[in-house]
């Protein structure tokens, strides 16, 4: 039997298992091994991680590695992509989780990057070590592109929006690009805080910029109108 086919028959287990538990097996793998990159990534940069570290750090062989991945340049993209996919499904569950009134629409899209879920030390670290890379790499550029794109113009649609209902003088595109730029330097200084700036200072910075530029949408504090409403309804009751 040929090396490349004992490695196959090693990493999905033995030829009579079920497609589905050998896909499920795949899939794990691949996992591990993601994650054991993103670890590499926060932990040492993008120069330094070797499919050595990958493997020690999945407790899998360096022929797992290659199995998957044949490369260190394609494990490193499937990785961006592995955290661009988390991304979007992050901020769209947060929009589909939220009331469908513009504020509350508005609130979980400029807040989702801060959600817990993702914006933690480790991701943060991770995705600053790959987007350095992104000026000399077309396929980091196409993908966080791509990415970028989907959700600036869902923001745009919900800054227009506010901008028709309440009258504002700003223009959508340029508050979206502003937004942006302010979520970016907050995960950045986050990076660099070494853990003295807080998830949940950032958080009350995105809450108050949004009390300011949108005063009819929402509190001071950056509560939906809507929400602040119905808790003083609540309370005259």
């Amino acid at each position: 039997m040929e090396r490349g086919a004992i490695l196959q028959h090693d990493e999905e287990g033995k030829t009579d298992a079920p497609p589905a538990r050998r896909r499920e097996s795949r899939e794990k793998r691949r996992e591990q091994l993601i994650n054991a990159t993103i670890d590499s990534l926060a932990k040492r940069g993008y120069a330094a991680t070797t499919l050595a570290n990958v493997s020690d750090g999945a407790k899998l062989s360096r022929g797992i590695v290659n199995f998957h991945f044949d490369s260190k340049e394609n494990l490193l993209l499937e990785t961006l992509q592995y955290m661009s996919d988390e991304y979007q499904e992050n901020w769209k569950a947060r929009y589909a989780e939220s009331a469908p009134d513009t504020a509350s629409r508005l609130a979980a899209l400029v807040t989702a990057d801060l959600d817990r879920r993702i914006c933690t030390p480790r991701t943060i670290s991770a995705w600053f070590a790959l987007m350095a890379e992104a000026k000399s790499r077309p396929a980091y550029q196409k993908l966080v592109w791509e990415r970028d794109a989907k959700y600036r113009g869902r923001l745009t649609e919900y800054c227009r929006k506010a901008k028709e209902e309440a009258g504002y003088a700003f223009d959508p595109e340029i508050v979206t690009a502003a937004i942006y730029a302010m979520q970016e330097g907050l995960w950045l200084r986050l990076m660099l805080s070494g853990g003295d700036y807080k998830r949940t200072t950032a958080l009350k910075v995105v809450k108050e910029m949004l009390g300011t530029v949108l005063p009819k949408h929402f509190t001071p504090e950056g509560t939906p109108l809507s929400h602040a409403s119905k808790r003083n309804t609540g309370r005259k009751q």
